[in-house]
């Protein structure tokens, strides 16, 4: 905000006797010291005050000026520019022109009597001060720009007035000091005036806002992280004697010049690290501010981190408790009252809203999550499900995050380690999620550790997190015996939990003893996956009934022989177009056997990355196939099997048509249909029939125990049901 020199009247561009009366008498009685000190002050003098001030005032202001800076350890060491710029004036912005310096040392000096630094002064001031005069924050104050004996007389003042005191107590102590503020957040939720002390460098701190942590910490670092250098309504700026063309935009004074400054934003950016996302609350009751206790809530009413109050009474209104938040996600703000918890409509971080100003009648009851068989309306139990989850996450994200960080976790006597990369940027629907399984099998430990390490280089997806796990056993079967499937399956439920990843964007793929296992793994874990590729390995007894809703990939080289692996490929890449021709709307499948090609690719088959990634999970398809390996699973999409019901074999169909529900195979007695509005709507009856035997009509009921034992068994809150009906 530069400006040109003023244009003075003729009536003031003349010095007044009275500065000439001043300057001769600090020169007189402080010799070139004072001469300069005098000379300084009246050239950068406002206008108006060269003719209305009397140069007592002035000498008695310089006098003690210099005499702080005899007495006090800290002065002596300030430089002569900064000592004149930041001690010696009488004023801070354009408030009335108080003596205030005698009084001020005399009250100031007892207090930091045993201070060794002006660090350790200021603090004291800030600390103590204010208790002395008995003055403090408050809205009701007559006007902002006030003096000090204006603020002490009421009592009051707001941020302005009580930088001015705490400003003018410092320098009467011998501490360089100087206001500083903002005509307004960048998140236009007001503008702010605070303090900078010199020790050194420049510190600051909110006046009347001790903090025991030290200087350079204050409820309003993070908006100030947040200024604009180059917007001179969003800038920062500190207050100078010196004019040098630059002026302090005054909110209460907005056309005034009066005043100048030097923008120091760029300094805040540098010291501050902002926090994304952060907002501040306030609570009123009419036009008051109150206190009142809260906590900052997910969108379905999980309390995060520690609970907060509201600020009132001498608190800046800016003053808030601040909670930082991604932005885009959606929170709530919670509250108790008379004994009921209350909560807010859920907002947007990062909406554009950095304070929000609670009242009564912007809150309703919390809902009662607490009857786990109360029927539930369809937002209800969406709400639930994200409730639940988040509770249960938050039993066992410790745990699991000690596993993410060490790569590494253990289920029973099997451990399970892995090698990871990432690539790309997040996407805003989450990462993608790459399980890739390395070759060797029954060979020495060394051996598959080297496919191991050697897998983790092997493809490189455009975005996501590219995981090698190392397998547990060194056996032929090393990826497809019983224990693998609960450790993928806790291992994907991390990741989607604390690494962003998208459970909808799950991939998983291998070579050699690796396509082994996505032969196997991949139909009887379709409901966990968007897509597979398999890489030069062997089907074994594997079946491909299960890869109706799974998009799967084949890759072999024509001359790879061993264990007629090129010939089987062909065979199952027949049988799974046979497949999708009965039925057009699944086994989506891409097959490439390459010619002259042995059981190494040279890198053909990583087309089957992009490929892959075009698929999506849907965890709610509305036909499935079921068919049961050697390893058994009891749930599968939208099917749920009676305890020790699963056997090798077992092939099932469920699919809907219409609000009729059609399952066929070996359906055994009690075999539970896991229902959600994502699948069918549950407001009106379904009719269901088991190979064709005479149909039978229920009415699917919400509740929170349906969502409690899925999120039990399965910790993937897209695929979990919020009602459930059972087969006779």
């Amino acid at each position: 905000m530069r400006i040109g020199i003023l244009s003075l009247t003729a009536a003031l561009c003349t010095i007044a006797a009275p500065t000439d009366d001043f300057i001769a008498a600090a020169t007189a009685k402080h010799g070139t010291s004072g001469e300069k000190a005098a000379r300084f002050l009246v050239e950068h003098m406002p206008p108006v005050d060269k003719v209305t001030l009397r140069a007592a005032f002035l000498t008695e202001n310089l006098d003690l000026a210099m005499k702080a800076r005899a007495e006090f350890a800290w002065a002596k060491d300030v430089p002569d520019e900064i000592f004149i710029n930041d001690v010696l004036p009488y004023a801070v912005f354009d408030e009335p022109r108080d003596p205030w310096r005698a009084d001020f040392m005399a009250k100031a000096a007892p207090l930091v009597k045993d201070a060794k630094t002006a660090t350790e002064a200021a603090q004291i001031l800030n600390r103590d001060f204010f208790k002395l005069i008995n003055t403090h924050y408050h809205t009701e104050r007559k006007r902002t720009n006030q003096s000090p004996k204006e603020s002490i007389e009421q009592g009051k003042a707001t941020c302005t007035g009580l930088s001015i005191i705490l400003v003018d107590a410092c320098r009467a102590v011998g501490i360089p000091a100087r206001a500083v503020g903002t005509p307004l957040w960048w998140d236009k939720s007001g503008n702010h005036t605070w303090v900078e002390i010199w020790d050194e460098d420049w510190h600051f701190m909110g006046a009347d806002e001790y903090d025991a942590k030290g200087l350079n910490h204050g409820w309003f670092t993070d908006h100030a992280s947040r200024a604009h250098a180059d917007d001179p309504m969003h800038a920062i700026y500190a207050t100078s004697w010196k004019r040098d063309g630059w002026i302090f935009p005054m909110v209460c004074s907005p056309r005034s010049a009066s005043v100048s400054g030097v923008n120091v934003t760029e300094r805040y950016a540098r010291i501050i690290s902002p926090m994304p996302g952060a907002i501040g609350v306030r609570f009123f009751e009419g036009d008051k501010r109150i206190a009142m206790k809260g906590n900052f809530t997910s969108e379905a009413g999980f309390i995060l981190g520690g609970g907060f109050e509201t600020k009132a009474g001498n608190a800046d209104m800016n003053d808030t408790p601040r909670f930082v938040a991604k932005l885009g996600e959606k929170r709530r703000l919670q509250f108790e009252i008379d004994g009921k918890p209350m909560e807010t409509a859920p907002f947007t971080v990062g909406e554009g809203r950095g304070v929000y100003d609670i009242r009564l009648a912007d809150l309703s009851p919390v809902p009662d999550l607490s009857d786990e068989e109360k029927a539930l309306t369809e937002e209800e139990a969406e709400r639930a499900i994200a409730f639940t989850y988040e509770t249960m996450l938050s039993e066992q994200r410790e745990a699991r995050a000690a596993e993410l960080k060490a790569k590494s976790f253990t289920m029973g006597d099997m451990t399970m380690r892995w090698l990871e990369k990432t690539f790309g940027e997040a996407p805003a629907d989450g990462r993608s999620l790459w399980i890739s399984m390395h070759g060797g099998g029954e060979a020495p430990e060394q051996v598959n550790t080297q496919q191991w390490q050697n897998q983790i280089r092997l493809y490189q997806p455009e975005e996501g997190i590219y995981i090698a796990p190392r397998a547990p056993t060194d056996k032929w079967n090393m990826w497809h015996q019983e224990h693998i499937d609960p450790m993928f399956a806790h291992l994907i439920e991390s990741m989607v939990a604390l690494r962003g990843v998208n459970p909808d964007k799950v991939y998983l793929m291998g070579y050699s003893a690796g396509g082994d296992g996505v032969w196997q793994i991949a139909p009887r874990m379709a409901d966990r996956y968007a897509a597979a590729a398999m890489m030069a390995g062997h089907p074994n007894e594997a079946q491909l009934f299960g890869l109706r809703n799974l998009p799967y990939a084949i890759f072999m080289g024509e001359k790879d022989n061993a264990h007629k692996r090129s010939e089987v490929a062909v065979q199952k890449s027949a049988e799974i177009a046979e497949l999708q021709k009965a039925d057009p709307e699944g086994y989506v499948h891409l097959s490439r056997i390459y010619p002259g090609l042995g059981h190494w690719m040279n890198l053909k088959d990583a087309e089957g990355v992009p490929w892959m990634a075009k698929f999506t999970r849907n965890p709610w398809p509305r036909k499935i196939v079921w068919y049961q390996d050697d390893v058994t699973h009891h749930r599968f999409y939208w099917l749920r099997l009676p305890e020790g019901a699963a056997v090798k074999d077992q092939r099932i169909t469920a699919e809907i048509e219409g609000r009729k529900i059609k399952l066929t195979g070996d359906v055994p007695p009690g075999t539970q249909i896991l229902l959600s509005d994502k699948l069918i709507g549950l407001d009106d009856p379904l009719e269901i029939s088991v190979n064709d035997k005479a149909p039978f009509t229920a009415k699917p009921v919400r509740s929170i125990k349906t969502i409690r034992t899925a999120l039990k068994e399965r910790l993937d809150p897209s695929a979990t049901p919020t009602a459930v009906i059972s087969c006779p």
